[in-house]
Protein backbone atom coordinates (compact mmCIF):
# COMPACT_ATOMS: atom_id res chain seq x y z
CA UNK A 1 0.00 0.00 0.00
CA UNK A 2 1.18 3.67 -0.15
CA UNK A 3 3.48 4.83 2.28
CA UNK A 4 0.89 6.90 4.12
CA UNK A 5 -0.50 3.94 4.74
CA UNK A 6 1.21 2.94 8.06
CA UNK A 7 -0.72 1.02 10.43
CA UNK A 8 -0.09 0.21 14.46
CA UNK A 9 -0.34 -3.86 14.26
CA UNK A 10 0.11 -6.62 16.34
CA UNK A 11 3.63 -8.67 14.73
CA UNK A 12 3.55 -11.93 14.91
CA UNK A 13 5.56 -13.56 17.70
CA UNK A 14 7.69 -16.40 18.15
CA UNK A 15 5.41 -19.18 18.23
CA UNK A 16 2.99 -18.95 15.61
CA UNK A 17 3.28 -21.57 13.76
CA UNK A 18 1.89 -21.65 9.97
CA UNK A 19 1.29 -25.14 8.79
CA UNK A 20 4.69 -26.22 10.39
CA UNK A 21 6.91 -23.17 9.88
CA UNK A 22 6.44 -20.44 12.63
CA UNK A 23 7.70 -16.86 12.27
CA UNK A 24 9.49 -17.57 15.30
CA UNK A 25 13.16 -17.05 14.91
CA UNK A 26 16.05 -19.45 14.19
CA UNK A 27 16.18 -20.32 17.95
CA UNK A 28 12.60 -21.73 18.15
CA UNK A 29 13.21 -23.56 14.76
CA UNK A 30 13.38 -27.10 16.09
CA UNK A 31 10.72 -26.71 18.51
CA UNK A 32 8.65 -25.68 15.88
CA UNK A 33 9.88 -28.46 13.80
CA UNK A 34 8.79 -30.82 17.07
CA UNK A 35 5.29 -29.84 17.61
CA UNK A 36 4.66 -30.24 13.73
CA UNK A 37 5.84 -33.26 13.98
CA UNK A 38 3.64 -34.24 17.59
CA UNK A 39 0.31 -32.51 15.69
CA UNK A 40 0.57 -34.89 12.78
CA UNK A 41 1.29 -37.84 14.44
CA UNK A 42 -1.44 -36.89 17.18
CA UNK A 43 -4.00 -34.81 15.15
CA UNK A 44 -6.61 -35.27 17.29
CA UNK A 45 -5.04 -33.14 20.08
CA UNK A 46 -5.24 -29.52 17.99
CA UNK A 47 -9.12 -30.78 17.91
CA UNK A 48 -9.16 -29.90 21.69
CA UNK A 49 -8.40 -26.73 22.05
CA UNK A 50 -11.24 -24.85 23.80
CA UNK A 51 -10.22 -21.50 23.28
CA UNK A 52 -13.24 -20.48 22.66
CA UNK A 53 -14.44 -21.17 25.91
CA UNK A 54 -12.19 -18.85 27.50
CA UNK A 55 -12.91 -15.89 24.90
CA UNK A 56 -16.85 -16.35 25.83
CA UNK A 57 -16.47 -16.47 29.70
CA UNK A 58 -14.06 -13.85 29.38
CA UNK A 59 -16.43 -11.16 27.15
CA UNK A 60 -19.86 -12.65 29.07
CA UNK A 61 -18.16 -11.53 32.38
CA UNK A 62 -17.33 -7.80 32.10
CA UNK A 63 -16.59 -5.51 29.39
CA UNK A 64 -14.04 -2.45 29.25
CA UNK A 65 -16.55 0.18 30.41
CA UNK A 66 -16.66 -1.48 33.74
CA UNK A 67 -14.96 -0.36 36.70
CA UNK A 68 -10.82 -1.19 36.49
CA UNK A 69 -10.08 -3.18 38.63
CA UNK A 70 -12.55 -5.22 38.42
CA UNK A 71 -11.21 -5.53 34.22
CA UNK A 72 -7.91 -6.57 35.53
CA UNK A 73 -8.75 -9.34 37.88
CA UNK A 74 -11.16 -10.62 34.91
CA UNK A 75 -8.22 -10.02 32.20
CA UNK A 76 -6.03 -11.98 34.47
CA UNK A 77 -8.67 -14.80 35.20
CA UNK A 78 -9.00 -14.85 31.01
CA UNK A 79 -4.68 -15.17 30.77
CA UNK A 80 -4.76 -18.24 32.90
CA UNK A 81 -7.50 -19.62 31.04
CA UNK A 82 -6.14 -19.28 27.85
CA UNK A 83 -2.34 -20.87 29.93
CA UNK A 84 -4.01 -23.66 30.77
CA UNK A 85 -4.71 -24.61 26.88
CA UNK A 86 -1.21 -23.89 25.91
CA UNK A 87 -0.79 -27.74 25.20
CA UNK A 88 -3.99 -28.19 23.04
CA UNK A 89 -4.07 -25.26 21.23
CA UNK A 90 -0.55 -24.25 20.39
CA UNK A 91 -1.30 -24.27 16.53
CA UNK A 92 -4.69 -22.33 16.65
CA UNK A 93 -4.77 -19.03 15.24
CA UNK A 94 -7.77 -18.24 17.82
CA UNK A 95 -5.11 -19.32 20.70
CA UNK A 96 -2.07 -16.77 19.41
CA UNK A 97 -5.09 -14.19 18.69
CA UNK A 98 -5.77 -13.98 22.58
CA UNK A 99 -2.27 -14.34 23.52
CA UNK A 100 -1.93 -11.13 21.50
CA UNK A 101 -5.38 -9.21 22.20
CA UNK A 102 -4.51 -10.15 25.85
CA UNK A 103 -0.90 -8.46 26.04
CA UNK A 104 -2.67 -5.80 24.54
CA UNK A 105 -5.42 -4.76 27.00
CA UNK A 106 -3.43 -5.45 29.73
CA UNK A 107 -1.10 -2.74 28.88
CA UNK A 108 -4.48 -0.10 27.20
CA UNK A 109 -5.53 -0.53 31.11
CA UNK A 110 -2.56 -0.23 33.01
CA UNK A 111 -3.08 -4.19 34.54
CA UNK A 112 -0.53 -5.84 36.18
CA UNK A 113 0.04 -9.27 36.03
CA UNK A 114 -0.05 -10.07 39.77
CA UNK A 115 -3.01 -9.77 41.63
CA UNK A 116 -6.48 -11.33 42.32
CA UNK A 117 -7.52 -13.65 39.44
CA UNK A 118 -10.81 -15.04 40.89
CA UNK A 119 -12.90 -16.05 37.96
CA UNK A 120 -15.49 -13.38 37.58
CA UNK A 121 -19.28 -13.51 37.97
CA UNK A 122 -21.31 -12.82 34.97
CA UNK A 123 -22.48 -9.42 34.51
CA UNK A 124 -26.02 -8.08 33.90
CA UNK A 125 -25.79 -6.45 30.71
CA UNK A 126 -26.25 -2.63 31.17
CA UNK A 127 -29.17 -1.04 29.49
CA UNK A 128 -28.67 -0.14 25.93
CA UNK A 129 -28.50 3.84 26.03
CA UNK A 130 -31.10 6.20 24.67
CA UNK A 131 -30.99 6.55 21.15
CA UNK A 132 -30.16 10.32 20.99
CA UNK A 133 -26.79 8.95 22.13
CA UNK A 134 -25.62 6.72 19.36
CA UNK A 135 -23.05 8.25 17.33
CA UNK A 136 -24.47 8.44 13.75
CA UNK A 137 -24.23 5.75 11.25
CA UNK A 138 -23.29 7.38 8.76
CA UNK A 139 -20.38 9.27 10.22
CA UNK A 140 -18.80 6.56 11.47
CA UNK A 141 -19.72 4.40 8.44
CA UNK A 142 -17.27 7.27 6.16
CA UNK A 143 -14.89 7.44 8.64
CA UNK A 144 -11.18 9.12 7.46
CA UNK A 145 -10.21 9.01 3.67
CA UNK A 146 -7.63 6.38 4.37
CA UNK A 147 -10.33 4.06 5.91
CA UNK A 148 -11.87 3.42 2.40
CA UNK A 149 -9.46 1.82 -0.06
CA UNK A 150 -9.92 2.81 -3.38
CA UNK A 151 -10.20 6.70 -2.11
CA UNK A 152 -7.16 6.27 -0.28
CA UNK A 153 -5.19 5.84 -3.82
CA UNK A 154 -3.31 8.62 -5.08
CA UNK A 155 -5.94 10.43 -7.84
CA UNK A 156 -5.67 9.69 -11.53
CA UNK A 157 -4.20 6.23 -10.99
CA UNK A 158 -5.92 3.74 -12.39
CA UNK A 159 -8.62 1.51 -10.78
CA UNK A 160 -7.47 -1.39 -8.64
CA UNK A 161 -7.10 -4.90 -10.26
CA UNK A 162 -9.47 -7.15 -7.79
CA UNK A 163 -8.33 -10.73 -7.83
CA UNK A 164 -10.25 -13.75 -6.33
CA UNK A 165 -9.17 -17.28 -4.29
CA UNK A 166 -11.68 -19.87 -3.22
CA UNK A 167 -11.88 -22.89 -1.56
CA UNK A 168 -14.52 -25.78 -0.86
CA UNK A 169 -15.32 -29.23 -1.25
CA UNK A 170 -12.68 -31.94 -1.27
CA UNK A 171 -11.08 -29.41 -0.90
CA UNK A 172 -10.54 -27.57 -4.75
CA UNK A 173 -8.80 -24.40 -4.69
CA UNK A 174 -8.77 -22.10 -7.14
CA UNK A 175 -6.12 -19.14 -6.46
CA UNK A 176 -5.83 -15.47 -6.96
CA UNK A 177 -3.75 -16.71 -10.63
CA UNK A 178 -6.71 -18.53 -11.54
CA UNK A 179 -4.85 -22.07 -10.90
CA UNK A 180 -7.37 -24.95 -9.89
CA UNK A 181 -6.03 -27.48 -8.05
CA UNK A 182 -7.29 -30.39 -6.04
CA UNK A 183 -5.79 -31.21 -3.07
CA UNK A 184 -5.27 -33.48 0.29
CA UNK A 185 -4.38 -30.69 2.81
CA UNK A 186 -5.47 -32.41 6.12
CA UNK A 187 -5.29 -30.43 9.16
CA UNK A 188 -4.41 -26.60 9.61
CA UNK A 189 -3.12 -24.72 6.82
CA UNK A 190 -2.86 -21.07 5.65
CA UNK A 191 -4.86 -19.62 2.69
CA UNK A 192 -3.63 -15.74 3.36
CA UNK A 193 -1.27 -14.64 5.64
CA UNK A 194 -0.42 -10.89 4.35
CA UNK A 195 0.06 -7.49 6.24
CA UNK A 196 -3.57 -6.96 6.98
CA UNK A 197 -5.21 -10.46 7.29
CA UNK A 198 -4.69 -13.77 8.19
CA UNK A 199 -6.75 -17.08 6.81
CA UNK A 200 -6.81 -20.26 8.27
CA UNK A 201 -8.76 -23.87 7.59
CA UNK A 202 -8.56 -27.02 9.21
CA UNK A 203 -9.50 -29.87 6.81
CA UNK A 204 -10.75 -33.24 8.28
CA UNK A 205 -11.51 -36.86 7.02
CA UNK A 206 -14.84 -36.99 5.30
CA UNK A 207 -14.75 -40.83 6.02
CA UNK A 208 -13.06 -42.59 8.59
CA UNK A 209 -9.83 -44.16 6.69
CA UNK A 210 -10.42 -41.90 3.95
CA UNK A 211 -8.01 -39.31 2.39
CA UNK A 212 -10.86 -37.48 1.22
CA UNK A 213 -11.08 -34.33 3.62
CA UNK A 214 -13.08 -31.24 4.06
CA UNK A 215 -12.80 -27.80 5.80
CA UNK A 216 -14.81 -27.92 9.35
CA UNK A 217 -12.70 -24.67 10.36
CA UNK A 218 -11.89 -21.42 9.73
CA UNK A 219 -10.31 -18.66 11.22
CA UNK A 220 -9.40 -15.27 10.23
CA UNK A 221 -7.55 -12.56 11.94
CA UNK A 222 -8.06 -8.60 10.90
CA UNK A 223 -4.91 -6.94 11.85
CA UNK A 224 -5.68 -3.34 13.76
CA UNK A 225 -4.96 -0.61 10.82
CA UNK A 226 -4.10 3.14 11.86
CA UNK A 227 -7.32 5.01 13.35
CA UNK A 228 -9.78 2.34 11.25
CA UNK A 229 -9.97 -0.66 12.46
CA UNK A 230 -9.02 -2.62 16.12
CA UNK A 231 -7.70 -6.37 15.47
CA UNK A 232 -10.62 -8.75 14.87
CA UNK A 233 -10.74 -12.65 14.77
CA UNK A 234 -13.27 -14.55 12.95
CA UNK A 235 -13.67 -18.12 13.74
CA UNK A 236 -16.24 -20.49 12.41
CA UNK A 237 -16.96 -24.35 12.66
CA UNK A 238 -19.17 -26.85 11.81
CA UNK A 239 -22.70 -26.10 13.05
CA UNK A 240 -21.33 -23.03 14.33
CA UNK A 241 -21.49 -20.06 11.65
CA UNK A 242 -21.61 -17.06 13.94
CA UNK A 243 -22.95 -13.61 12.69
CA UNK A 244 -20.17 -11.55 14.65
CA UNK A 245 -16.33 -11.45 15.58
CA UNK A 246 -15.08 -13.61 18.87
CA UNK A 247 -15.67 -10.78 20.40
CA UNK A 248 -19.44 -10.53 20.17
CA UNK A 249 -18.94 -7.38 17.96
CA UNK A 250 -19.93 -6.88 14.43
CA UNK A 251 -17.75 -4.18 13.39
CA UNK A 252 -14.20 -3.11 13.35
CA UNK A 253 -14.40 -1.92 16.93
CA UNK A 254 -14.33 1.68 18.31
CA UNK A 255 -12.25 3.84 16.05
CA UNK A 256 -13.43 6.52 13.59
CA UNK A 257 -13.53 4.03 10.94
CA UNK A 258 -14.87 0.94 12.74
CA UNK A 259 -17.78 0.22 10.62
CA UNK A 260 -15.45 0.00 7.12
CA UNK A 261 -14.98 -3.84 8.65
CA UNK A 262 -18.25 -5.23 9.24
CA UNK A 263 -20.12 -8.52 9.46
CA UNK A 264 -23.71 -9.39 7.32
CA UNK A 265 -25.27 -12.48 7.79
CA UNK A 266 -27.04 -13.29 5.20
CA UNK A 267 -28.62 -16.85 6.05
CA UNK A 268 -28.32 -17.56 9.50
CA UNK A 269 -26.04 -19.98 10.15
CA UNK A 270 -25.52 -21.09 6.62
CA UNK A 271 -24.18 -17.67 4.86
CA UNK A 272 -21.83 -15.00 6.09
CA UNK A 273 -20.43 -12.00 4.48
CA UNK A 274 -17.27 -10.04 5.90
CA UNK A 275 -16.94 -6.40 4.39
CA UNK A 276 -13.17 -4.86 4.96
CA UNK A 277 -13.42 -1.59 3.32
CA UNK A 278 -10.20 -0.27 4.33
CA UNK A 279 -8.19 -2.81 2.42
CA UNK A 280 -11.11 -3.42 -0.48
CA UNK A 281 -11.52 -6.75 0.35
CA UNK A 282 -14.71 -9.44 0.65
CA UNK A 283 -15.21 -12.64 2.19
CA UNK A 284 -17.65 -15.15 1.83
CA UNK A 285 -18.17 -17.50 4.26
CA UNK A 286 -20.59 -20.68 3.57
CA UNK A 287 -21.49 -23.85 5.92
CA UNK A 288 -23.06 -26.50 3.16
CA UNK A 289 -23.89 -29.92 4.88
CA UNK A 290 -21.63 -29.97 7.34
CA UNK A 291 -18.67 -28.43 5.95
CA UNK A 292 -17.35 -24.71 5.16
CA UNK A 293 -16.77 -23.35 1.88
CA UNK A 294 -14.29 -19.54 1.47
CA UNK A 295 -14.36 -17.66 -1.20
CA UNK A 296 -12.45 -13.77 -1.31
CA UNK A 297 -12.20 -10.69 -3.40
CA UNK A 298 -9.09 -8.88 -2.86
CA UNK A 299 -7.01 -6.06 -4.48
CA UNK A 300 -4.07 -7.29 -6.19
CA UNK A 301 -2.30 -4.92 -4.21
CA UNK A 302 -3.44 -6.26 -0.71
CA UNK A 303 -2.76 -9.90 -2.26
CA UNK A 304 0.55 -8.96 -2.49
CA UNK A 305 1.53 -7.29 0.62
CA UNK A 306 3.22 -10.04 2.36
CA UNK A 307 5.41 -9.22 5.33
CA UNK A 308 7.95 -12.39 5.01
CA UNK A 309 9.00 -13.76 1.81
CA UNK A 310 10.88 -16.87 2.99
CA UNK A 311 7.18 -17.96 4.54
CA UNK A 312 4.86 -17.45 1.65
CA UNK A 313 5.01 -20.28 -0.06
CA UNK A 314 2.62 -21.82 2.27
CA UNK A 315 0.17 -19.36 1.37
CA UNK A 316 -2.52 -21.66 -0.70
CA UNK A 317 -4.44 -18.95 -2.27
CA UNK A 318 -1.24 -16.65 -3.74
CA UNK A 319 0.74 -20.40 -4.24
CA UNK A 320 -1.55 -23.09 -4.36
CA UNK A 321 -0.95 -26.19 -2.83
CA UNK A 322 2.86 -27.71 -2.59
CA UNK A 323 3.05 -30.32 -5.23
CA UNK A 324 3.04 -33.40 -3.14
CA UNK A 325 -0.80 -32.45 -1.57
CA UNK A 326 -2.22 -32.01 -5.15
CA UNK A 327 -4.57 -34.62 -6.68
CA UNK A 328 -4.72 -35.60 -10.24
CA UNK A 329 -8.51 -35.93 -10.25
CA UNK A 330 -8.06 -37.13 -14.18
CA UNK A 331 -6.67 -40.46 -13.44
CA UNK A 332 -9.11 -40.85 -10.39
CA UNK A 333 -12.02 -39.94 -12.93
CA UNK A 334 -10.75 -42.09 -15.88
CA UNK A 335 -10.67 -45.32 -13.52
CA UNK A 336 -14.43 -44.71 -12.78
CA UNK A 337 -15.14 -44.05 -16.79
CA UNK A 338 -13.00 -47.23 -17.71
CA UNK A 339 -14.76 -49.59 -14.95
CA UNK A 340 -18.16 -50.90 -14.76
CA UNK A 341 -21.29 -50.10 -11.13
CA UNK A 342 -19.40 -47.78 -8.67
CA UNK A 343 -15.95 -46.15 -8.83
CA UNK A 344 -13.40 -47.30 -6.55
CA UNK A 345 -12.14 -44.18 -3.97
CA UNK A 346 -9.21 -43.32 -3.62
CA UNK A 347 -8.49 -45.62 -0.82
CA UNK A 348 -9.37 -48.59 -3.20
CA UNK A 349 -12.81 -49.41 -1.61
CA UNK A 350 -16.09 -49.05 -2.97
CA UNK A 351 -17.24 -45.58 -3.35
CA UNK A 352 -20.17 -44.59 -1.85
CA UNK A 353 -22.80 -45.54 -4.58
CA UNK A 354 -22.56 -43.31 -7.48
CA UNK A 355 -21.49 -44.75 -10.47
CA UNK A 356 -19.46 -42.10 -13.09
CA UNK A 357 -22.65 -41.68 -15.16
CA UNK A 358 -24.61 -41.34 -11.95
CA UNK A 359 -22.79 -38.35 -10.71
CA UNK A 360 -22.50 -36.59 -13.75
CA UNK A 361 -26.71 -36.28 -13.95
CA UNK A 362 -26.25 -35.18 -10.24
CA UNK A 363 -24.00 -32.77 -10.83
CA UNK A 364 -25.73 -31.29 -14.40
CA UNK A 365 -28.63 -30.09 -12.38
CA UNK A 366 -26.79 -27.53 -11.06
CA UNK A 367 -23.85 -27.25 -12.85
CA UNK A 368 -24.85 -27.30 -16.80
CA UNK A 369 -21.07 -26.21 -18.26
CA UNK A 370 -18.40 -28.88 -17.86
CA UNK A 371 -15.92 -27.19 -16.46
CA UNK A 372 -13.80 -27.94 -13.25
CA UNK A 373 -16.64 -26.67 -10.61
CA UNK A 374 -18.65 -29.63 -12.77
CA UNK A 375 -15.92 -31.65 -12.87
CA UNK A 376 -14.99 -31.60 -8.85
CA UNK A 377 -18.68 -31.77 -8.18
CA UNK A 378 -18.43 -35.51 -9.86
CA UNK A 379 -14.81 -36.21 -7.84
CA UNK A 380 -16.32 -35.24 -4.69
CA UNK A 381 -19.60 -37.63 -5.86
CA UNK A 382 -17.34 -40.21 -6.17
CA UNK A 383 -14.82 -40.10 -3.82
CA UNK A 384 -17.13 -39.32 -0.57
CA UNK A 385 -20.76 -39.72 -1.69
CA UNK A 386 -22.08 -36.96 0.19
CA UNK A 387 -24.77 -35.75 -1.64
CA UNK A 388 -24.17 -31.91 0.02
CA UNK A 389 -20.90 -31.24 -2.09
CA UNK A 390 -22.86 -30.96 -5.09
CA UNK A 391 -24.10 -27.53 -3.71
CA UNK A 392 -20.74 -26.58 -2.33
CA UNK A 393 -19.58 -27.05 -6.25
CA UNK A 394 -22.32 -24.93 -6.59
CA UNK A 395 -22.08 -21.78 -4.62
CA UNK A 396 -18.36 -22.16 -4.97
CA UNK A 397 -19.25 -20.78 -8.75
CA UNK A 398 -21.89 -18.42 -7.80
CA UNK A 399 -19.73 -17.14 -5.59
CA UNK A 400 -17.05 -17.02 -8.67
CA UNK A 401 -19.91 -14.92 -10.19
CA UNK A 402 -20.15 -12.29 -7.48
CA UNK A 403 -16.80 -11.62 -6.22
CA UNK A 404 -14.55 -12.54 -9.89
CA UNK A 405 -13.99 -9.00 -11.85
CA UNK A 406 -13.50 -10.59 -15.06
CA UNK A 407 -16.34 -12.45 -16.35
CA UNK A 408 -14.81 -14.01 -18.84
CA UNK A 409 -12.78 -16.11 -16.30
CA UNK A 410 -15.59 -17.21 -14.45
CA UNK A 411 -15.53 -20.93 -15.65
CA UNK A 412 -12.29 -22.76 -15.90
CA UNK A 413 -11.57 -25.95 -18.16
CA UNK A 414 -9.08 -28.56 -18.03
CA UNK A 415 -7.40 -27.44 -20.94
CA UNK A 416 -6.07 -24.29 -18.97
CA UNK A 417 -6.17 -25.49 -15.73
CA UNK A 418 -2.85 -26.53 -14.71
CA UNK A 419 -0.55 -25.06 -17.21
CA UNK A 420 1.88 -26.85 -18.76
CA UNK A 421 1.91 -29.48 -16.32
CA UNK A 422 -1.77 -30.43 -17.97
CA UNK A 423 -1.01 -30.75 -21.23
CA UNK A 424 -3.14 -33.41 -23.27
CA UNK A 425 -1.91 -37.03 -22.71
CA UNK A 426 -1.40 -37.35 -26.57
CA UNK A 427 0.67 -34.63 -26.67
CA UNK A 428 3.25 -36.09 -23.51
CA UNK A 429 3.09 -39.33 -25.67
CA UNK A 430 4.51 -37.56 -28.92
CA UNK A 431 7.14 -35.48 -26.93
CA UNK A 432 7.92 -38.51 -25.73
CA UNK A 433 8.66 -40.46 -28.94
CA UNK A 434 10.11 -37.59 -30.24
CA UNK A 435 12.63 -37.12 -27.26
CA UNK A 436 13.50 -41.15 -27.99
CA UNK A 437 13.67 -40.95 -31.44
CA UNK A 438 16.25 -37.81 -31.10
CA UNK A 439 18.02 -39.55 -28.58
CA UNK A 440 18.20 -43.36 -30.84
CA UNK A 441 19.25 -40.74 -33.88
CA UNK A 442 22.41 -39.52 -31.53
CA UNK A 443 23.53 -42.82 -30.78
CA UNK A 444 23.20 -43.97 -34.10
CA UNK A 445 25.86 -41.35 -35.37
CA UNK A 446 27.77 -41.44 -32.30
CA UNK A 447 28.42 -44.77 -33.15
CA UNK A 448 29.44 -44.20 -37.11
CA UNK A 449 31.74 -41.73 -35.89
CA UNK A 450 33.60 -44.12 -34.11
CA UNK A 451 33.50 -46.63 -36.91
Amino acid sequence: MQSQRERREVRPRAGWTVMGKGVAGPSALEVGKILVLFLCLFPSVSLQCKILKCNSEFWASTSSSGPEEEFCTALRAYNNCVRRTARTCRGDLAYHSAQHGIEDLMSQHNCSKEGPTTQPRARTPAPPPPPQLQPDSQERSDGPEQCHYERSLPRHSSPPNYTHCGFFGDPHLRTFSDDFQTCKVEGAWPLIHNKYLSVQVTNTPVVPGSSATATSKLTIIFKNFQECVDQKMYHAETDELPAAFADGSKNGGDRHGANTLRIVDKVPGQHVEIHARYIGTTIVVRQVGRYLTFAVRMPEEVVNSVEDRDNQDLYLCLHGCPANQRIDFRTFRDRAVEGHGPAKSRTGSQSHGFTYQAAMAKCKERLPVEDLYFQSCVFDLLSSGDINFTMAAYYAFEDVKMLHSNKDKYHIFEKNAFGSNAAPRGSDMFSLVFLNCLAMLLWIECCWVHL
